[in-house]
């Protein structure tokens, strides 16, 4: 049983067959499904190897916010109490390749993202303090 092995079969799959029927490849993004009839320890692989669909050539879209494998791995049970969880989950979703993340916490989301670019990139994008 290989969790990734059969998310990147039917991903790669549908990609081809909406190619197939003339849909430009530029437009089509992936969302591997974390948190849809997975069990929490599957969510984790995902976010884990998620670098292996970058292959199929197009953007991965991730959704881990507030979901409830982030409440079981970390004991809280209110979606509202997994701010901290999620922006793990991004982080390590962002440096494992993913483009596009879908978010509740908005503002808190933008800052992960920018501070995760800021590393990636090794700059800083605004200096307001020099400590």
């Amino acid at each position: 049983e290989d969790i990734m092995g059969e998310i990147f079969d039917y991903l790669s799959g549908r990609v081809e067959f909406a190619c197939g029927f003339g849909i430009d490849r530029e437009k089509i993004a992936i969302d591997p499904g974390v948190g849809f009839a997975k069990t929490s320890s599957g969510c984790l692989e995902i976010i884990r190897r998620l670098g292996e669909l970058k292959t199929i050539g197009v953007p991965i879209l991730i959704g881990t916010s507030r979901k409830s494998f982030i409440g079981k791995t970390l004991g809280c049970a209110a979606p509202g109490e997994r701010l901290v969880g999620t922006l793990a989950t991004i982080s390590a979703s962002l440096f494992n390749g993913a483009n596009i993340i879908r978010a509740h916490d908005v503002k808190e989301t933008k800052e992960t993202i920018l501070m995760i670019d800021a590393i990636k990139r090794g700059d800083v994008l605004l200096t307001e303090d020099n400590s």
